[in-house]
């Protein structure tokens, strides 16, 4: 039996978003027509919001010029139906700005930015970039807490601070650190969206507002079915269908890079006609897309004897 429901968590942005994935033609060119289409497939099979240009959308190797282009036509594709982030952060501030200064004038409905990879600033230099950033447009900012890839946690303490920003109002958390997230839940207003698939439950019963997703771009549906069961008091369902998809998230989390994995799904799945990523990325090989439709399969997600 379900128990009480507990109060709904704020949720700015959406409650299942997807960390989209950027479609390029065979030569490597944008694909704007394949975005637009991507972006109406995922709202039709439960997705309430999505992020563009984030690491899963291949940022580091698109311009800025492809970026804005990619914002306008997932905006006028599903805009009026789903929140759009636009994933705007840098290791440089100035370039930051820009960036942020561009989607708000796209019409983005808020702004994802990481945590400055590479040249490692220190926590003053964090939260100092942070709030130069937030303070640049009018937009709602989500912060992207992943120290796998920038080399620098934000720090509980910094993430207090930062939540007396009136724009800073979330964070997409992927530091594998559930004490952490429960201490500056208690202590701040910021909604905490799962960053990281593997962790989707977890985080959703500390009080997440949501998911944003790479595995949700073959399982959307099914995610919002679990975050409902969350919202109702009913764990039980909620573990059922984070067990089913389970395999899933082995499959495209673990059996290569996420962007390189997720695309060989979509192809797998027919919602993609091809994987093509950008250098230094490369292509899923055929052992891996063996092994990824091997575990769509066990998920339930794709036709095929689940007997692996």
């Amino acid at each position: 039996m379900p128990t009480a429901t507990a109060a709904v968590p704020p949720r700015p942005f959406g409650t299942v978003l997807s960390a989209m994935v950027t479609p390029f033609r065979p030569d490597g060119s944008l694909d704007l027509a394949a975005a637009g289409a991507l972006a109406e497939h995922l709202v039709a099979t439960g997705h309430d919001g999505l992020v563009v240009s984030g690491t899963t959308g291949e940022s580091p190797t698109t311009s800025d010029e492809e970026k804005y282009a990619l914002l306008r036509t997932v905006l006028d594709a599903v805009g009026e139906r789903a929140t759009v982030l636009a994933g705007v952060g840098t290791n440089d501030t100035r370039h930051t700005v820009e960036l942020a200064r561009a989607a708000e004038k796209a019409g983005a409905h808020g702004l994802l930015v990481v945590t400055p990879y590479y040249n490692k600033p220190p926590q003053a230099a964090v939260l100092a970039h942070f709030t130069t950033v937030a303070d640049a447009t009018g937009l709602p900012v989500m912060l992207y807490d992943i120290p796998a890839r920038s080399g620098v946690p934000i720090e509980t303490e910094t993430l207090v601070r930062a939540a007396e920003h009136e724009r800073i109002v979330a964070v997409k958390d992927a530091k594998s650190d559930l004490y952490s997230t429960s201490q500056v839940l208690a202590r701040t207003d910021l909604a905490y969206y799962s960053g990281e698939d593997a962790l989707n439950l977890p985080l959703l019963t500390l009080g997440g507002s949501g998911i944003v997703s790479v595995v949700s771009h073959v399982a959307g549906r099914e995610y919002a079915r679990m975050v409902a069961a969350v919202d109702a008091g009913d764990l039980r369902t909620a573990r059922t269908v984070n067990a089913q998809l389970l395999p899933a998230v082995r499959g495209i989390m673990t059996r290569t890079q996420g962007a390189v994995a997720v695309k060989a799904a979509l192809e797998l799945t027919g919602v993609l006609s091809g994987r093509t990523v950008r250098q230094p990325l490369l292509p899923a090989s055929s052992d891996e897309v063996e092994a990824i439709a091997a575990d769509l399969a066990l998920a339930g997600l794709v036709p095929g004897r689940p007997d692996a």
